[in-house]
């Protein structure tokens, strides 16, 4: 009887081998870790942590009283709160989930910006009209900057040459000189300028005004204003459209604002600064975030204590989803 070409018993061996090599490094490697989001419930002195997969509510954790701004170290590893009651920086190990040391903030720290030498901490302090400048390696102050008053956003340009802080009364912008850590510029803009961000090339400068109710868009090198957006929404009063948070794309196509008490979030063509859209959300929304791959957008939503998860390319909302109470700062890790 003639032997069939192929013998499937001479390969038995070498696929149950391989199948069970696979099946061990599957194993090992466990499922693909979701990206967390990280919410500062301002009145309940503490972090919720949302699973970016499941969309629910994974760990409450306890931190320094009032924290509103945070942000990441460059390499994802450090979270930082600001603990505003507690008149301190705090820094959490993110693998841990531990507050691993607390920096010298200066009193009252609300938003801060880091260097990217991922090293020089800038910090607002609302009460006594300053910019801190910190070492997160060292704990060490570099330095006291006297600004405006009430100074609250803060942003340093991708080239690491300036750092850039709003005063809510001054009505300015107030442009420091990283290199010497002392005020080179102030620019004038509408009333209670609340947040400001580069764009990723560091040509342009985003500021939100609070009540005047505003969006300036400022050149980098001459500093000078470029535009300045009003926002009209339909059914909303005009003193209810307070801008606040602001995010701009990677590719540089697109911005959003938190629009405060109008409870909606504007879409703008960045290249254009044409307002494409508005997009309906919670109660006081005030800060805004990316996921890593820039395929949602979170938004914290004071008032009604909950965070809108939205789809960027469809400019749906998918979720909302309950945290604490009043969350105000948010920031995603991979």
């Amino acid at each position: 009887m003639r032997r069939p070409l192929l013998d499937p018993t001479r390969f038995q061996p070498a696929l149950l081998c391989q199948t069970l090599t696979l099946a061990a490094a599957l194993l090992v490697a466990g499922p693909a870790a979701a990206s967390i989001a990280w919410v500062s419930n301002e009145k309940d002195n503490s972090l919720s942590l949302i699973d970016m997969q499941s969309l629910e509510v994974i760990e409450t954790l306890p931190v320094g009283q009032r924290p509103r701004g945070l942000l990441l170290s460059h390499d994802n590893r450090l979270l930082y709160i600001c603990a505003s009651d507690s008149d301190r920086v705090q820094v959490m190990d993110v693998a841990t989930r531990k507050i691993i040391k607390e920096l010298p903030s200066g009193k009252d720290p609300e938003q801060f910006a880091l260097h990217p030498n991922d090293r020089w901490l800038y910090v607002s302090n609302e009460d006594d009209a300053l910019v801190t400048v910190i070492d997160t390696q060292t704990s060490e102050v570099l330095g006291q900057i006297g600004v405006g008053v009430e100074p609250e956003g803060m942003a340093v340009s991708p080239d690491g040459k300036w750092a850039v802080n709003t005063s809510e009364t001054t009505n300015m912008l107030h442009w420091i000189d990283t290199s010497t850590q002392t005020l080179a510029d102030n620019t004038l803009v509408d009333q209670r300028p609340r947040f400001v961000e580069f764009s990723r090339d560091g040509s342009q400068l985003w500021a939100s005004a609070e009540i005047g109710g505003t969006l300036t868009i400022l050149d980098v090198a001459s500093r000078q204003v470029l535009k300045t957006l009003t926002f009209q929404i339909k059914g909303v009063h005009p003193d209810k459209v307070q801008p606040v948070g602001i995010k701009l794309s990677a590719d540089g196509k697109l911005a959003f604002v938190a629009l405060g008490p109008a409870n909606h979030v504007a879409v703008i063509d960045a290249k254009t600064f044409e307002v494409l859209d508005y997009l309906l959300v919670g109660r006081r929304v005030w800060q805004l975030a990316f996921t890593p791959d820039q395929r949602q957008l979170l938004a914290t939503n004071g008032v009604s204590g909950d965070v809108s998860v939205i789809d960027v390319q469809s400019r749906k909302v998918l979720k909302s989803v309950k945290v604490g109470r009043y969350p105000w700062g948010v920031v995603v890790t991979p």
